[in-house]
């Protein structure tokens, strides 16, 4: 069957379009086709992914992801709409954050959705969440945690008690945030829900001290995380 996977390249990622007939395994097999036949183009690059033109659970959403990443040297940060400027904008600023080396052991993970009051996520890997961190939720990491959405409850970064990892949210407006043994002090504690803003920040230890700042072109070059 001719074009059942099509992989077009757009601004900070790609799209790929899936066959919506094709039984799903065998929709696999071509997309592990496609990626080894491209990994030479695409080498190590870290892109969004985005899948049009078929309706998948999450579950296989996965499944396409791992093939991907299985059958090529990509690194897919997020799964995203090519379409929604907030995600466009976001995903333009966390392009060149450090991220781990698609060899290390400790690989970033995904989870898509909201934390919801009494949650809480754990994970041994970077995480990258594809949601809203709600007061009352926690997101617990040994290495970075990056926040597609808001993060109005609490995070901790570095939870082997490293300091040299990261905290990335669209909207920042944490309950408690701590990377390593480093807390985060918020004299201006701002109310929620708010309306969010297109401005990621990051927050990394620097001086023994927690500092949240908007990601910058500048910023980015001169951190040593």
């Amino acid at each position: 069957m001719k074009n059942t996977v099509v992989i077009k390249s757009f601004q900070n990622g790609i799209s790929v379009f899936l066959n919506e007939e094709l039984p799903f395994e065998e929709l696999l097999q071509e997309v592990a086709f496609k990626f080894r036949e491209s990994s030479h183009f695409f080498k190590d690059a870290r892109m969004a992914l985005s899948l049009e033109g078929r309706r998948l659970t999450e579950e296989e959403e996965l499944q396409v992801i791992d093939t991907i990443c299985e059958n090529s040297d990509l690194h897919i940060v997020c799964l995203v709409d090519k379409d929604k400027e907030a995600n466009q904008s976001f995903l333009k600023a966390i392009q060149e954050l450090p991220y781990p080396k698609k060899e290390d052991e400790n690989e970033g993970h995904f989870y898509r959705g909201t934390l919801q009051n009494g949650e809480i996520l754990e994970t041994e890997s970077s995480i990258v969440v594809l949601g809203d961190v709600h007061p009352g939720s926690a997101i617990i990491s040994t290495r970075d945690i990056v926040i597609l959405g808001g993060l109005f409850g609490k995070a901790y970064a570095g939870g082997n008690g490293n300091e040299g990892h990261f905290i990335v949210a669209l909207e920042m407006s944490p309950e408690r945030l701590q990377i390593g043994d480093f807390k985060y002090k918020n004299s201006k504690p701002r109310k929620w829900p708010i309306k969010p803003k297109i401005q990621p920040q990051i927050a990394y230890v620097r001086d023994g001290k927690v500092i949240m700042e908007p990601i910058t072109k500048e910023l980015l070059s001169n951190l040593s995380l």
